[in-house]
């Protein structure tokens, strides 16, 4: 089986790598195209343009976007349509809303060309221990992917979970989840350093991953962290979103709801981002005014 990756940022080109090492070929196209040439020296074939690269790929073809959500997707589609040819198939394995995805679906479905939304998590970690991935679309473009599918995921790693858009709705929640999960080891973590313990946090998040019930990947990596840098002196606590958080709290409010701790989460991640901000100020002139608190002068 062979694969046209469009995008080869962390996950393209890792993802591309783990097809190739499972014996799939990769034509691969990038908006740089030493990205490309990187990959070519892997066993790639790489291509100037989307449309070097739907000629290099054998019928039916499979092209799978990995580029950032909006607006990318669109145009990378729309370029594609007058290239390919019906039963031809299109992943978007990026975040992309999933509202967008049952639309996309419905265009390329007109043109008689397959689509589908592939949540896909891993991150930079994918490569070695495999892909999670959640997709939605038909079962004939699934049973068409498969190879693909079971060289990326571990075992039972992948999973058809509904129609078109239901692929990326359940990523979006995922990412919702991962908001509110970091966000409690992070307020918890934050605790433990406030304490008049002298607490060791890479040992102890390396103690809870030992049967206790918080124990998790993420902690692993938190363990990792504060190896590197018990303190964690060397990066500013600016955290950015990329949308599935905001998503997530949208349908959440949608469907009447109550995400409270995923939507604090969020609000957190606003937070992170402001220095001495007007909110803040207003909060102590108030308590100067009525109490007589002490400010801190700018």
């Amino acid at each position: 089986m062979q694969i046209g990756m469009v995008g080869l940022g962390r996950m393209g080109f890792n993802m591309s790598l783990r097809l190739m090492r499972a014996g799939l070929k990769v034509a691969a196209f990038d908006r740089s195209f030493e990205r490309a040439e990187e990959l070519a020296k892997q066993g790639a074939t790489p291509a100037r343009t989307l449309g070097d690269l739907v000629h290099v790929l054998g019928a039916p073809r499979v092209v799978w976007l990995m580029i950032p959500a909006g607006r990318p997707v669109d145009d990378a589609i729309e370029e594609l349509l007058p290239l390919l040819s019906k039963v031809d198939l299109v992943v978007d394995g990026g975040n992309s809303n999933f509202r967008d995805s049952q639309r996309r679906a419905a265009r390329l479905a007109g043109a008689g060309i397959q689509f589908l939304d592939c949540g896909t998590s891993g991150g930079i970690w994918g490569l070695e221990n495999g892909y999670c991935m959640m997709l939605g679309g038909e079962a004939a473009a699934i049973a068409m992917l498969k190879p693909a599918l079971d060289a990326l995921a571990p075992p039972e790693g992948w999973r058809h979970v509904g129609p078109s858009g239901a692929g990326h709705f359940s990523k979006m929640v995922h990412n919702g989840i991962e908001y509110g999960l970091m966000q409690s080891y992070a307020e918890g973590f934050e605790i433990l350093k406030a304490s008049e313990f002298p607490y060791d946090l890479a040992a102890l998040a390396g103690l809870w991953n030992r049967g206790s019930v918080v124990r998790s990947w993420l902690l692993e990596l938190a363990e990792d962290a504060f190896e590197r840098d018990p303190g964690l002196e060397k990066i500013r606590g600016w955290v950015d979103d990329s949308g599935e958080g905001r998503w997530t709290i949208e349908e959440a409010i949608r469907e009447s709801v109550p995400a409270e701790l995923l939507t604090l989460a969020l609000m957190s991640r606003f937070r992170s981002r402001q220095e001495d901000s007007f909110r803040d100020r207003v909060i102590a002139a108030l308590r100067n005014e009525f109490g007589g608190h002490a400010v801190k002068e700018r």
